[in-house]
Order: structure tokens, then sequence, then C-alpha cells
């Protein structure tokens, strides 16, 4: 005889997995889609750089009075599924997606899984009360959230599920998410690309045999990649304690606004503005000047430890792709190779997940 309550529960569990598919790959189709736009008209008009500390200002200002309580961005959502307490409140969404866009719009350097995982977190936690959660199924549904998040902004539904689960609860991964975490992930990936929205994909041209030489030339690489990853996480977080000095928080990304400005006008390039993702596809196809990567650090760190909001790992691409592809000069690799290396290998020592980085990769 069937049990009512298996049954019941299952067809919870699907009816929840199918809503916070959609809900995050539209989401993350409209946060794309407005990047893209944003992205597009700050590289027509590359003077609108000169408004970013103004709009560095009116992000802390929305988030200053509108937006305390959802302020701390990815830290309260790995808070809330480390210790469930008051609900995400779901103005983090909207909030995140207006602040990511304005960044980009105006040219600061950051990322966007942030913004996915913070708006999927924060669409899923409203599922708590509606559905009677205990708190174990919500951590699970909160989990879900962020592999749904991850897998939409990026197309890359498998890396999704692993980072979804990886980036919390290493060593100790609660089996009842597994499922639920690459089902949404796959399926809200699939809702974003049923919008009608792309990704962009990276090749390798060249990848030799297996060898002793290759592995510990790769290995060489890996110890770069990792002082790379190092100083990308210490700098942000020294810039950011220097930052809130300043008393006043509205002021803080108006102040690194300025010092953005000031970079690129000492570099006379906007070639470190935004996600770079032309620099990164080109990284894969020719040797990319050693300075690249350390110029993107820099600017990114500035523009996250001011307090401007997006994610990180558009950017560690960056780096880890530029770093390697300039390693090439050196180390006896394939250049695509290298930079493919690099791209994934630089984002898993900063946020500690190689699991979904080697599923990304692959």
């Amino acid at each position: 005889m069937i049990d009512k309550k298996f049954i019941y529960k299952l067809g919870k569990w699907l009816l929840i997995i199918i809503l916070l598919s959609f809900v995050a790959g539209t989401m993350s189709a409209i946060f794309l889609t407005s990047l893209d736009l944003a992205t597009n008209f700050r590289t027509k008009h590359p003077y609108i750089l000169y408004l970013l500390p103004l709009g560095g200002l009116a992000i802390g200002l929305i988030y200053h009075y509108a937006g305390k309580s959802v302020e701390r961005g990815n830290n309260l959502v790995f808070d809330t599924i480390h210790n469930p307490k008051d609900i995400i409140p779901f103005r983090m969404a909207p909030l995140v997606l207006i602040g990511t866009v304005a960044t980009h719009f105006f040219g600061g350097s950051a990322g966007r899984e942030g913004t996915a995982l913070q708006m999927s977190a924060a669409a899923a936690d409203q599922f708590h009360k509606i559905f009677h959660l205990s708190k174990q199924e919500r951590i699970v549904l909160l989990i879900a959230g962020l592999s749904a998040g991850f897998a939409s902004v990026f197309g890359t539904p498998i890396a999704g599920a692993i980072f979804g689960i990886e980036v919390l609860l290493l060593g100790k991964i609660p089996c009842k998410s597994v499922i639920p975490a690459f089902a949404t992930a796959f399926l809200a990936a699939y809702v974003t690309s049923l919008w009608g929205v792309g990704h962009t994909h990276y090749h390798i041209d060249s990848i030799p045999r297996l060898s002793l030489t290759g592995i510990a030339y790769s290995a060489i690489a890996g110890v770069f990649f990792s002082i790379a990853a190092v100083i990308f996480v210490k700098l942000t977080h020294q810039l950011s304690l220097i930052f809130k000095n300043i008393k006043y928080a509205p002021m803080r990304p108006f102040a690194g606004g300025l010092l953005v400005i000031a970079i690129v006008s000492l570099l006379g390039t906007y070639k470190y503005l935004g996600l770079g993702i032309p620099t990164i596809v080109e990284s894969f196809l020719q040797s990319s000047k050693p300075q690249d990567f350390a110029l993107k650090i820099l600017l990114t760190a500035v523009t996250l430890g001011a307090g401007f909001k997006g994610g990180e790992v558009t950017p560690l691409f960056f780096i880890g792709a530029t770093l390697g592809s300039a390693l090439s000069f050196w180390l006896p690799l394939p250049v695509g190779l290298l930079a493919g290396m690099g791209f994934a290998a630089v984002f898993a020592g900063a946020a500690k997940t190689p699991l979904a980085c080697c599923a990304m990769a692959m």
C-alpha cells in the first residue's frame, strides 16, 4: 500500500522545485538581459564612467535607507542556511538586481553570480511559510535556490548543483539536498534558455597528451593561480575595511567610484571594467599581457570593497584566464589550456569550491 504521507511530500517537493526553477530561471533571464543592455550602453558611451561616483552614491543611499536588512548579501544567505531564523526579505532580489545593473552601467568592475544567488535564495525562502517547511526542509530549499541561481546565470547545471551544496557544506553534505539541488539547477537553466538568453562558451584548441612533465607544469601554474586567488580575497577584504572608515555608508561607493576613475585615467584604457568577457575569450586564443590579471584584481577589489553590488566569479574568470594565458610565455603548454586551467582554478581557490569548478571546466 502506498504511503499517503510519502505521496503528499513528493508532490509538495515537485511543486516547489517546479515553481522555484521557473522563478529563478526567469529572474536570471531578466538580470542577464538587463546586464547586456547596461554593458552595451557603457561600451558605446565610455564617458558614463565619470558618473560612477554618483551611481555608487545612489546605490549606497538605496541600501542605507531601504535595504539595511539585506545589505550583508551572500553572507546573510549563508548564515540563514547554517542557522535558519528569520525569512530572507524578498526585497533582497530587486535591490541587488538594481544595484548590480547600476554598477555595470556606470563602469564598476564586478561579476554577476552573487546577484543570481541572492535573488534565487530570497525567492526560495518565500516558499518556507507557504509550504510549512521544517527547519531541515528549509535548508534544503535554500541550497536548491543557490543551485538554481548559479546554474541559470552561467548555464552550467551540473556545476550549479555541486556549487549550491559545496559552497557551504563540504564534508557534511545533507543527502536530502542532492536531488532538489540537481533538479532545480537543470530546470532553472532550461527556463533561462527558454527565454532566449544565451551564455558565453569558451574553447580550448589544443590539449596535449597526458604526461608527467605536463602535470608538473600544470602544478607550477596551480601555484600561481592559488597566489592570485589569495591576493584577490585579501585585497578585497582589506579595502573593505579601509572604506568602512568612512562612517556614512553611502559615501563609500562614492569614494570607490572616484578611485576607479583615477586608476582608469592613469591606465588610459577601459579594458578592465565590467565583466570583461571579450578579454576572457581573447585569452584563450592568444597570450594575455602579464599585467592584465593584476589590474583586474585591483579594480575589482576596489569596486567590491567600496560597496558596489555584483559578484566576483566572472572577474575571477578574467583573472585566472589572463594569468594562465600570460604564463604561456614561460610554460610550454598551449595558451588555451593554460587559460582554461586558470579560469577554473582561481575561482576554485577564492570560493573554495574545487568540485564545482572541475565540473564547470569539463
